[in-house]
């Protein structure tokens, strides 16, 4: 007996068997054959596609329970036997449940007020980093990329005790004015991008008469669009999924983010239902989800531009 691969880049491989050892052994040899596939495309497909993968995952995980009457609907013997039937009011309940387009507000609020504070700020230091010459540039420039080996823990309370005499306990504040000094990768990702503008723009616009700043922002800055997308991309995607700033400086429930109301939803009510529960996630998932579809190209454009040059 002669079994043939008819998929793969081996199409036409022959293995050969007795018509004996595949009867006996016929769930072994379909479990070869299937290796011997997965093994031929997997750099091809599989690696391909395990971004995609994660997305069904998630996207079908929040859908189809957001979408179920209960937790246990996908869970017990009895429940899977019977007919499902889909509760899209679950969306609509979520807004019964928690305020949920209050913790949106305030969390597109840290969002956008952070992206513009760091995006400027970290442009304006890299910019100083990138092109003006001054004593002690490259050393200070180390040791602002040593700062991202801080982890948060060592400032944490430092951080609260300075925020809690201003009286910021309890506002947006320290979710967002930090970020308005710059943030030490956006300016090393900045500093990088703007080291690959010809030199012989700006020093033809000093020549002109243009200051540091009419370069700055007449030269540097609109050449810079993509690298400072990416920037305020990552930022964005920070802040919106940011527990532990949120966890630490909100006491009230009429100042908490999106992913600390999540947090409060999950343990009240007599207990986690869990169908609401992935109902408010996937609300919150989708609006990230769209923005990466509609601005992949400017985000991988802009880390392809950047590179890791000095």
């Amino acid at each position: 007996m002669i079994a043939t691969v008819k998929e793969g880049p081996r199409r036409g491989e022959r293995i050969f068997v007795s018509k004996s050892q595949l009867k006996e052994n016929r769930a072994l040899l379909q479990v070869q054959v299937a290796d011997r596939i997965f093994e031929d495309h997997y750099d091809i497909e599989v690696e391909k596609e395990v971004g995609a993968g994660w997305v069904q995952v998630i996207g079908k995980t929040t859908t189809q329970y957001a979408k179920a009457e209960s937790f246990w609907t996908f869970v017990l013997p009895q429940a899977i036997t019977e007919k499902i039937k889909f509760w899209w009011s679950n969306y609509l309940r979520v807004f019964d449940k928690i305020p949920f387009l209050t913790y949106a507000k305030n969390t597109l609020i840290v969002c956008i007020l952070g992206v513009i504070g760091t995006t400027f700020t970290s442009a304006l230091v890299a910019y100083g980093f990138a092109r003006i010459q001054w004593p002690g540039r490259n050393f200070i420039f180390t040791l602002t990329l040593a700062t991202m080996m801080i982890p948060f823990a060592v400032v944490m309370v430092p951080l609260y005790a300075v925020f809690k005499k201003l009286g910021w306990i309890g506002t947006l504040q320290p979710l967002w004015v930090p970020y308005a000094f710059g943030a030490a990768f956006n300016i090393f990702l900045l500093r990088q991008f703007f080291m690959t503008i010809p030199l012989d723009l700006t020093d033809a616009a000093r020549v002109d008469g243009c200051s540091e700043l009419g370069i700055f922002f007449r030269i540097i800055l609109p050449l810079s669009k993509p690298a400072l997308a990416v920037v305020a991309l990552f930022h964005f995607l920070y802040a919106w999924n940011d527990f532990m700033g949120p966890l630490i400086y909100l006491t009230d429930k009429e100042t908490y983010t999106l992913s600390l109301g999540l947090q409060v939803f999950q343990s009240q009510h007599g207990g986690t239902e869990w169908h609401l529960l992935m109902a408010a996630s996937a609300m919150v998932i989708l609006p990230i989800l769209i923005m990466f579809f509609f601005a992949q190209k400017t985000f991988i454009q802009g880390v392809t531009l950047t590179g890791l040059k000095g």
